[in-house]
């Protein structure tokens, strides 16, 4: 039997896809930018583009940059191709021809582009930022160089200290140490002990009780007992179980006390004083500044250039005879130029626009402070702005205003809601500080379980469940009932 031969046949199928634009991209791209990122960014274009110039406040007048182009010649171009033949080939319908560019020229070109002038208001300082402070390897490697040691145990020192957490805890053990960087065993136990004799006290510790005997030890008024306590007792100590210390020592509770106060003055993360958090230059992006009754959005573009296209390179395209690869060459500058200047001003229109509804919504918060901040979502400013969520999220993403309440990341100003009083939504930010303030200031003999903090949340007309405090509480990092119980 003959097999069946294939059926061929066209089949048109509809489907929706997104694509996205050089130009697109780069929308998205430079919205998500903070004030820093965005300066970095327009520097590293005005390198790629000569097309693109930054006003500066000596400027010359375009009389005078005209003058100077004719005196110094035309400006450098890009080498062109030769043509073949005897006679030059026709030339062709400049499709460029078509784009007005004078529209654009009009807004862009000299004495540099600017958004319309806004209200004659007095803009505050936008100085609040943080340097980068020295970090413990910094610290550790500066006195290390002022220690008097071999050569061999300072190479395994600086090993140690390339091996410490942020807590300030050596992470790997002497074996590893001197197996990957190539140290002798007893090169890296010297490089330990000199290293935990740095400041500050109790780094390079491999645990708990090794950082708190470390620290001990250093400590002028140290007590022996304290020392015992952390070597034998550190449970105890952790679970407040004071009595049972007292009993095991033999010793009277209130000596067990004094004890205890003392080890509660070292610091279990000594490295932390110097690693808090990855240090970041932190700049106002906004300011909401009250005038009158209402507050005005601030953009904060001090430092930032002032972009402008450059008039010299826009007179060859105004010249018969420049040749076709120049002007093609040159126009692609000026459409990458341009793209730029607009997704730089539809940037901040944006930023504006969420800002102001923001203002709108957390008009009480700026006058009043944290306890007046009102639940807001994403979505609910995207649906007022008319731009998708994402849009938003971008917009706000790693940026800061300064208030009257001080510099606030733009994240800060959203929050779920729960049900509070009378029905009222309440933000999520204020039932956290809610539960830890009762936390804070409970007795801690009898501290107070979850349920009960539902209870006395219902009181106060905040409808949650017991679930939903023992969550929020792990999310501050508060431990349970049992951890916080001090015993007497």
């Amino acid at each position: 039997m003959e097999g069946q031969r294939p059926k061929l046949g066209l089949n048109l199928n509809v489907a929706q896809r997104q694509i996205l634009t050089p130009g697109l991209v780069q929308m998205v791209t430079v919205l998500a930018l903070n004030r820093l990122e965005l300066r970095e960014m327009i520097n590293t274009e005005m390198v790629a583009n000569p097309v693109l110039e930054e006003v500066t406040d000596e400027a010359p007048s375009a009389e005078e940059v005209r003058e100077k182009v004719e005196a110094e010649g035309e400006a450098p171009v890009p080498p062109t191709k030769p043509t073949n033949g005897d006679a030059p080939a026709a030339e062709q319908p400049d499709s460029f021809q078509e784009v007005d560019y004078g529209s654009f020229f009009d807004d862009y070109l000299d004495p540099g582009y600017k958004s319309p002038a806004a209200e004659s208001i007095e803009k505050p300082s936008f100085e609040n930022f943080l340097s980068r402070p020295t970090s413990l390897a910094d610290h550790l490697e500066w006195q290390l160089n002022l220690s008097i040691c071999t050569d061999a145990v300072r190479n395994a020192a600086y090993s140690i200290i390339g091996n410490l957490n942020e807590d300030g805890y050596l992470t790997a053990t002497i074996e590893e140490i001197a197996e990957t960087g190539g140290h002798t065993k007893e090169d890296v136990e010297q490089a330990l002990k000199l290293v935990q004799d740095l400041d500050p006290p109790g780094v390079a510790a491999r645990d708990l009780r090794e950082c708190l005997l470390l620290q001990l030890r250093m400590v002028a008024t140290s007590s022996p007992m304290a020392g015992r306590i952390v070597s034998e007792h550190l449970d105890k100590v952790q679970n407040k179980q004071y009595k049972e210390i007292a009993r095991a020592l033999d010793r009277p509770q209130p000596a067990v006390e004094r004890a205890l106060e003392l080890i509660r003055t070292l610091d279990p993360r000594p490295g932390q004083r110097y690693n808090t958090s990855e240090a970041r230059l932190v700049e106002p992006d906004v300011a909401f500044v009250k005038v009158g009754d209402d507050y005005k959005v601030i953009m904060n573009e001090d430092g930032m250039p002032q972009l402008r296209l450059s008039r010299r390179y826009r007179r060859m395209l105004e010249q018969g005879d420049t040749t076709r690869d120049v002007r093609t060459w040159v126009k692609e500058r000026f459409n990458s130029a341009l793209q730029l200047l607009k997704n730089i001003e539809q940037r901040k229109q944006t930023i504006q626009r969420v800002c102001q509804v923001i203002i709108e919504r957390q008009h009480e918060f700026l006058d009043k402070g944290d306890d007046y901040l009102r639940p807001m979502m994403i979505k609910e400013v995207a649906e007022i702005v008319g731009v998708h969520p994402s849009t938003v999220s971008r917009a706000v993403g790693s940026k800061y205003a300064e208030t009257p309440q001080g510099v606030r990341e733009l994240r800060s100003f959203f929050s779920e809601a729960v049900q509070g009083p009378a029905g009222a939504a309440l933000p999520l930010v204020t039932l956290k500080r809610a539960v830890k303030k009762m936390i804070e200031e409970e007795d801690a003999g009898h501290p107070l379980t979850d349920d009960q903090i539902t209870q006395r949340l219902h009181q106060m007309g905040i409808s949650v469940t017991r679930r939903t405090v023992a969550k929020y509480r792990e999310d501050m990092h508060i431990p349970s009932t049992h951890h916080r119980r001090r015993k007497a």
